[in-house]
């Protein structure tokens, strides 16, 4: 497959089941009440921010502007895309624990064990440890069945931003193992030295003419009226 052919498989599947899919869970999913649990307090305090006042409307944007634009997108987006990875043939996926993906380094042509991450910001203090034991673990395991790995094959593989970018955190699983991020990352999977950039820029393309359907208000609308009509709130 070329380098064009890739990027056009990979913009379709963000198109499909990313984006796309998407703003039908938001539809069908988020505009309902019973998928959320609230605080009472922080929410009529958010309705007076949005809407000066404690109203169905307020309460309604409190709750689903935070999942939609928010949550919901940010969970979908991980998990799609290390399934896309195994869907297009990119990888396939670990059968160690702990790891998400394997694949074929186009650089180094060696076998890596990666752990996918989002950003460059996308990991806390308390991450730290238990990504470190993980990926100790498994050079345990790898030891102890004579496999030809070392710490160079483990790494953590970051789908966007610069290695400028990466946070402390990041900076500190890199000590012991590799952090590849963005520009890097994407070569080592796909071969293709500018491909990151070149998938960037058709993805802008491609956002440009989805057809958003005015979903955010829809759903918003939905949400209100059920939120007028529930006994848990008092207008």
């Amino acid at each position: 497959m070329t380098e064009k052919e890739l990027i056009a498989k990979i913009v379709e599947y963000f198109e499909t089941k990313i984006f796309k899919n998407h703003i039908e869970a938001s539809l069908k999913n988020n505009a309902k009440l019973k998928s959320y649990n609230i605080n009472p307090i922080v929410v009529k305090y958010l309705s007076k921010v949005l809407e000066e006042d404690y109203t169905a409307k307020g309460v309604a944007k409190a709750l689903y502007y935070p999942r939609v634009l928010g949550t919901s997108i940010n969970t979908s987006f991980g998990t799609r895309i290390q399934n896309m990875f195994v869907e297009l043939g990119l990888a396939q996926g670990s059968l160690i624990k702990g790891m998400d993906i394997e694949f074929t380094d186009k650089i180094d042509n060696r076998q890596k064990w990666c752990q996918l991450k989002s950003g460059p910001n996308t990991i806390n203090s308390e991450d730290v440890n238990p990504l470190l034991k993980k990926f100790t673990t498994v050079t345990n395991l790898a030891r102890t069945n004579s496999m030809n790995l070392n710490n160079s094959d483990l790494i953590l593989g970051v789908l966007y931003g610069e290695e400028n970018q990466l946070s402390q955190h990041y900076k500190k699983i890199d000590q012991q193992f590799p952090v590849i991020i963005g520009k890097e990352f994407w070569h080592r999977l796909t071969g293709f030295p500018n491909f990151y950039e070149g998938l960037v820029d058709e993805l802008h393309k491609s956002i440009l003419t989805i057809d958003t359907k005015d979903f955010i208000n829809k759903g918003c609308d939905a949400l209100e009226e059920e939120i007028k009509n529930s006994p848990f709130f008092d207008f």
